[in-house]
């Protein structure tokens, strides 16, 4: 069938009478053309045809035709040519300025679609804008335009605007889009000035400044005076918060005049002003909280006083409340009755008010202690509104400011060495009633208040349920903040919680049980037994029932409640209700379909009932271990109760024989998934035996532990040869002769994987010394062969490194062989020698691992043939020389360690290599070894660093001055500290480099010596030499993870300095040639990337430190780092942000500033003629980089959404986008099943 007749037999159908062939034909033109695009190309004249008759079929009768005709244009624009395109766009437009209302919504929605379809990228969407644009325009400059075609048109505008941002910035266009919307801001139609007002806001970030000047001019400043039109005045304050909204860097310059204005306005007597001019100043606040600073009193004492504003309600305000709470319920009744009115709209002045205090809240940290003192006892009064709604936002409010005190209100209990002894500080003032005004000793003078007018508002079943889940958060979250608060608010609580718990949990109420019952776990393991104990007895019938409820997550919850209970409680001793938890966590665990969350929850129990209950769970007989344990279904879990129970637990033998054949069971079967935590609970179990193992456990178990003896999973040969050493350390005799005869064939083999390292390693290392202690004699077997194992694997595949370690460690293990060992080895080094290379690698390497406990000053010339190579002509060896000489000069200092100084001074060829063997030296030795030495050590490391230029020597050399500055301190700190200011940059490299080493070091007296000093290396930061200022970065990158409170307090300091580091300096960028290519060089790439690194490790160490809003205002750009990696980084920061609860109004309020750049690292660089599989792997990755952040983006939009912050940041820009890429052809599917659609 050829293309023109299939065109033409759908054409007929859709000009057929049949309203349901008319339908049919553009139901099957759309098919067509999503199957094979190309199918409607062929003859221009057919397609016109084709055109022109799904046109036609816009203006039909029939509603579902038009329907179709519209989505069917939707399709067709992303194919048809340009002269088709201006068909289609004149004749929309000509419909929708036409008499026939019908006809104009239809051609409205019909543009929509076609600017909703257009594809982001090609050629297609930028002559569609420039079709379409001006014509718009012009309908919307002309003044007969009907005021719903205008709202039609601004909608496409806004649609194009949001997709399309870079096709608007040609200052040709016209007419511009400021002018010709501008007009509409004093239409007579609320709902154009509204609409207009939206896509305005979107129209200025890309207008030209001298337009936006006229529209700051004409439009906005002359309508915030005091006498201003009302009517305008409330446009023009819509207006001002929008392009906040969108672009609040416009208004920036003009803030002296917008914001007194606002401010101003705001006490007009006008409802909705009111509120306009609240929420402009909120969304100022969000989106530019530096620049808003100078306000942010005014904007305090604003959002007090409107908080209160309730003008049809009589009361007095002080006072009010507490009468409010106090009354009986049918007074409360009719008060709230009299007082109710459907037109009031004051709420909705107090509800804006109040988010306006919250974003003062989220952006001011530094002002914590002075908000408790003016925003917060406004707040609890306000915490019986009398409308639901300012209510819960008021509660909202104030677990923001809890949040926000528990990030930055100081950590009162915190175990760095000063804090603790500040807080304790604090504790003893408190009693002495002489308290420091902090947030924390702030609130807790507000407690009672605060508890008081919250509990008073929680009456349930009076009370909505929603109401009383928000008042129970707020208390979660206090006590999260304040644990032990609530002691003389426990009969209001109990009262509440059984009032709750007493009903069974309905659709509507069930997520209120487990609020509830959350709160009552965190309550009862942050206050003493003596606070809750009394009523303990009217509490527990109704957890009982829970207990016994259907829904599986208010039954879960309720067995956490009760572990809580049992462990604030332990020991338990004589109550019933220990008894009848007992008897319900049997029951569930008893049953088959019981859900997997509940019997999580009650194995829980059950293990904490034995912990603090051991009594009374002796004398059941253990009927509820055949229920737990159970070699069916997910048994994680059960392994985790068994592990917990028998760590703190005495049982006995008997039980610990039942449990091990269980887990024995587990071990057999198949899959990697549990098994970790089956080899913790086989660890534990075996230490708990009370007699001894059991004759016949090893031979029956060490066979199903070598099915994990291998390289296809290192984390569980770590714990079965962790398994392996315990066994052999506890019962030597028996297990000796099995591992022997069963494994150690197979662990010869492991031993030179280069797989095996880390933990793996240490267990490895630990079984043979395990191994050696229980036989002694097999020392003199293991050694040779586990050389034959490493000589005949392929030498890619060995580690010699492993070997010798385990060679060392049979030999420290068995000293009895040394001499023999140290006699075979070294006759591989010396000068006579005809060995192999790797002979003589792994004989050095042998040599040094021995000479690190053994003192070889009688086979000196060992120590002398290690020097000798380093003249080697292969690396390998070189290398295996240092680590010898310096392993070898351990074991006696005295004698060997001048040796390797000398050749250090002397010879510059063999420099680097002594200096590795000196950080052997450094390494391993002891603080009390070094001490006599160190001076020796200090000035050749010092000078050999400063002198030589090579970067791999200072970094060597300064390893060794960072270990040897943490043995003497006192005397080394100084003498680095005099190298700050010299005028060497490489003498201030080696010192930056040295103190960044010393950071390992955890001695409290350290730290009191390097507290005064440490502001003072890392203003090297400000050095003038780059590479100064890098390895200062890395220096406060490495304080920032290991040494946090040291520098806690002067990252006000700090910051300023980092922040600037994360700027692309171009004075550093310099252009290299390459053959007939040119490359550019970014010589500030790695310090900004330090940089980076350093302001994430910060977010995990010191986040109460940083002002977040400020953070965010750095990491904006560099999501548009010419820097791939920094790019990557940026996208990390932004998903670890995202999962900061705190953040959640500061991203929603940047989410469209976020957005450009995000797309364009979405869209990626053109693919050319030299491009490589490798820049489209790395260009493939930093994609789904782009897409991890986007979906952390997208979660923290929901939860915006389900809290009411969407409405301070504009989100148009950012959803467009997030359907863009949900549709891409080729990323599409991968994007959604990231966000999980």
């Amino acid at each position: 069938m050829t293309k023109t007749y299939l065109m033409n037999s759908l054409v007929e159908k859709m000009q057929s009478t049949d309203q349901d062939f008319r339908f049919m034909g553009l139901n099957d033109l759309m098919l067509e053309i999503k199957q094979d695009p190309n199918s409607f190309f062929g003859d221009e004249t057919a397609e016109n045809k084709v055109l022109r008759q799904v046109l036609k079929l816009v203006e039909d009768t029939i509603s579902e035709v038009k329907n179709q005709a519209v989505k069917c244009l939707g399709q067709l624009i992303k194919i048809i040519r340009e002269n088709q395109m201006e068909l289609v766009v004149d004749s929309l437009i000509n419909y929708s300025v036409g008499k026939d209302e019908e006809l104009r919504d239809i051609s409205g929605l019909a543009l929509k679609t076609i600017t909703s379809e257009l594809p982001p990228d090609g050629k297609i969407a930028g002559k569609a804008c420039a079709k379409l644009t001006p014509k718009l325009l012009g309908q919307v400059a002309n003044p007969d335009t009907p005021p719903e075609t205008l709202l039609e048109t601004l909608s496409t505008l806004s649609i194009l605007i949001t997709r399309f941002p870079a096709h608007f910035v040609d200052p040709s266009l016209s007419p511009q889009p400021l002018a010709a919307i501008a007009p509409l801001l004093t239409h007579s139609r609320p709902a154009v000035r509204k609409r207009a007002i939206s896509t305005l806001s979107q129209f200025v970030p890309v207008a030209p400044s001298e337009l936006f000047s006229n529209l700051l001019q004409n439009n906005i400043l002359p309508f915030l005076v005091a006498n201003a039109n009302l009517e305008q005045q409330r446009t023009t304050v819509n207006l001002v918060a929008a392009i906040f909204r969108q672009s609040p860097q416009q208004l920036t310059p003009s803030l002296g005049d917008i914001v007194p204005g606002l401010l101003q306005a705001v006490k007009r007597d006008d409802d909705e002003l009111r509120e306009g001019c609240l929420q402009a100043l909120e969304t100022l606040l969000l989106r530019s909280p530096g620049e808003a600073t100078p306000f942010v009193d005014s904007m305090v004492q604003v959002g007090i006083q409107y908080i209160k504003y309730d003008p049809n309600y009589a009361g007095e305000d002080d006072g009010e409340d507490e009468e409010m709470a106090d009354a009986d319920d049918e007074d409360e009744d009719g008060e709230l009755d009299q007082y109710s009115d459907d037109e009031d709209t004051s709420y909705k002045i107090r509800r804006s008010a109040t988010k306006l205090l919250s974003a003062v809240i989220v952006t001011r940290p530094e002002l914590l202690a002075s908000l408790y003192k003016s925003v917060s006892p406004v707040l609890i009064s306000r915490f019986s509104d009398r409308e639901g709604t300012v209510r819960l936002e008021v509660w909202a409010a104030y677990v923001t400011l809890l949040n926000q005190t528990s990030l930055y209100g100081g950590l009162p209990q915190s175990l760095e060495g000063d804090s603790a002894v500040r807080g304790k500080r604090k504790r003893d003032s408190e009693e002495r009633m002489d308290v420091e005004e902090t947030p924390y000793t702030l609130l807790r003078s507000q407690v009672p208040a605060l508890s008081k007018a919250l509990l008073g508002q929680l009456k349930p079943p009076k009370t909505p349920p929603a109401t009383v889940q928000a008042g129970f958060q707020l208390l979660y979250a206090l006590l999260s903040v304040l644990p032990g608060s609530l002691s003389s608010q426990v009969g209001p609580i109990v009262a509440t919680s059984k009032s709750i718990l007493s009903q069974s949990p309905t659709t509507t109420t069930s997520t209120l049980h487990l609020t509830c019952l959350s709160f009552l776990a965190l309550f009862l393991s942050t206050h003493a037994p003596a606070v809750f104990s009394p009523s303990l007895t009217s509490l527990t019938p109704v957890l009982l029932k829970s207990l016994r409820e259907r829904h599986p997550r208010v039954a879960s919850e309720a067995f956490r409640v009760f572990s809580a209970l049992l462990n604030a409680t332990r020991p338990v001793k004589n109550n019933d209700w220990s008894e009848r938890v007992y008897d319900e966590a049997l029951q569930r665990l008893s049953t088959h379909d019981t859900d997997a969350e509940v019997r999580g929850c009650a194995e829980d129990c059950v293990a904490d009932l034995w912990i603090c209950a051991t009594d009374m769970m002796k004398s059941k007989g253990g009927k509820e271990w055949q229920a737990i344990c159970r070699t069916t279904g997910n048994t994680a879990g059960a392994v985790k109760v068994v592990t917990k129970v028998a760590r703190d637990v005495d049982i006995g033998d008997q039980w610990v024989n039942s449990c091990l054949e269980w887990i024995m069971a587990l071990l057999k079967k198949s899959g990697r998934g549990g098994k970790p935590e089956v080899f913790t609970a086989l660890d534990t179990l075996l230490k708990r035996y009370q007699s001894g193992i059991p004759a016949d456990l090893p031979p029956s178990l060490i066979p199903q532990i070598k099915l994990y003896v291998g390289t296809s999973d290192i984390s569980l040969l770590s714990q079965a040869l962790s398994i392996l050493a315990l066994l052999l350390e506890l019962s030597p005799s028996i297990t000796f002769p099995v591992a022997e005869k069963e494994l150690l064939a197979d662990i010869y083999q492991i031993a030179h994987s280069p797989l095996v390292s880390g933990a793996a390693l240490d267990s490895l290392l630990a079984f043979f010394s395990a191994l050696v202690q229980a036989d002694r004699q097999i020392a003199t077997h293991v050694v040779p062969n586990l050389v034959i194992g490493v000589d005949r694997s392929p030498r890619t595949q060995a580690s010699f490194t492993n070997v010798a370690k385990c060679i060392g460690q049979v030999v420290r293990s068995s000293q009895g062989v040394a001499a023999g060992t140290i006699a075979e080895y070294s006759k591989a080094v010396k000068k006579s020698s005809k060995a192999k290379s790797t002979t003589v690698v792994l004989s050095l390497l042998i040599l040094g691992e021995l000479g690190r406990f053994i003192d070889m000053s009688i086979q000196h010339d060992v120590f002398d043939n290690a020097i000798d190579h380093f003249s080697a002509e292969e690396e390998e060896i070189r290398t295996a020389a240092a680590f010898a000489a310096g392993n070898i000069a351990i074991g006696n200092l005295h004698l060997f360690l001048p040796a390797i100084l000398k050749v250090a001074e002397q010879d510059p060829a063999k420099r680097l290599l002594s200096l590795h063997a000196l950080k052997e030296v450094v390494t391993h030795c002891s603080h009390g070894q070094l001490e006599p030495v160190a001076d020796a050590i200090w000035t050749p490391l010092f000078h050999n660093s400063t002198s030589d230029s090579e970067e791999s020597t200072r970094n060597v050399a300064a390893a060794c001055l960072g270990k040897l500055t943490t043995t003497q301190p006192s005397r080394y700190l100084p003498q680095l500290h005099a190298g700050i200011r010299d005028e060497n940059p490489a003498v201030r490299a080696t010192v930056v480099s040295a103190i960044r080493y010393t950071f390992a070091e955890s001695s409290p007296s350290y730290d009191e010596l390097l507290a005064p000093l440490i502001m003072d290396f890392l203003s090297l930061m400000k050095d003038t030499d780059l590479t100064v200022r890098r390895l200062a970065l890395s220096a406060l990158n490495s304080a920032a993870r290991t040494k946090p409170h040291l520098i806690r307090d002067h990252l006000p300091t700090l910051l300023p300095t980092l922040y600037a580091e994360t700027k692309v300096n171009p004075e550093l960028i310099r252009t290299v040639q390459m053959g007939p290519w040119t490359h550019k060089v970014d010589d500030g790439l790695d310090a900004r990337k330090t940089a980076w690194e350093t302001l994430y490790t910060l977010l995990d160490t010191c986040l109460h430190k940083l002002d977040l809003p400020t953070y965010l205002t750095y990491l904006l750009p560099a999501l548009r780092d010419p820097s791939d990696e920094i790019k990557v980084l940026s996208h990390l920061l932004i998903s670890r942000l995202s999962a900061l609860t705190l953040c959640t109004p500061l991203l929603i309020a940047h989410l469209d500033e976020l957005t450009p750049a995000l797309e364009t690292t979405m869209r990626g660089a053109p693919v050319t003629k030299d491009t490589v599989k490798q820049d489209l792997e790395r260009a493939a990755e930093l994609r789904r980089s782009t897409m991890r952040a986007v979906a952390a983006l997208i979660k923290v939009v929901a939860i915006g959404s389900a809290a009411g912050a969407s409405a301070t940041g504009g989100t148009q820009k950012f959803e467009a986008f997030v359907d863009d890429v949900k549709r891409n052809e080729q990323w599409g599917l991968e994007f959604r099943e990231l966000v999980g659609q």
